[in-house]
């Protein structure tokens, strides 16, 4: 799942997928996978949902010296099962329904429910997602030129 060498542990690197997964998900699909849920537990807020920014560091090439891109809006939250598992929700922009229920996901994926929601929210989302690389990748390399030399005669 994760790199060999990476420092997290198998759990912290699933939480890690899809922590990310939640974040780059369309606020809409997430609010109708959630919806469909029966007897979301209820929570209390850690820290309701806020709009900040943050600054988004780039690297020339992936490996030159980083520098400052530039600002991004972010919308955060935390909160708490009654049951104790507490989830955190970091989405870009400004939707702070859609960082409720990526924290809501987040929390339960800690608990007894988390097969239930791997199948019924995160594997739906993925599916989405992968689509959409898909079909960005595939108008892309519509788009691309083979560059070929050809000799003529022999010298």
């Amino acid at each position: 799942m994760g790199k060999p060498d990476s420092p997290l542990s198998p759990d912290q690197e699933a939480r890690k997928a899809w922590m990310g997964l939640l974040a780059k998900s369309d606020a809409a699909q997430l609010a109708g996978l959630i919806g469909r849920l029966e007897n979301l537990p209820e929570f209390e807020w850690l820290r309701r949902p806020e709009v900040g920014g943050v600054m988004v560091r780039g690297r020339m090439g992936g490996t030159g010296a980083p520098f400052n891109l530039g600002e991004m809006t972010v919308t955060r939250c935390a909160l708490r099962l009654e049951s104790g598992e507490v989830g955190h929700g970091y989405v870009q922009g400004r939707d702070k329904r859609q960082a409720e229920q990526a924290a809501l996901t987040d929390a339960l994926m800690q608990g007894p429910r988390a097969a239930e929601l791997r199948e019924t929210v995160l594997a739906p989302l993925e599916a989405a997602q992968t689509e959409v690389r898909e079909t960005r990748a595939a108008k892309a390399a519509a788009t691309k030129v083979d560059f070929f030399t050809m000799v003529r005669g022999e010298d």
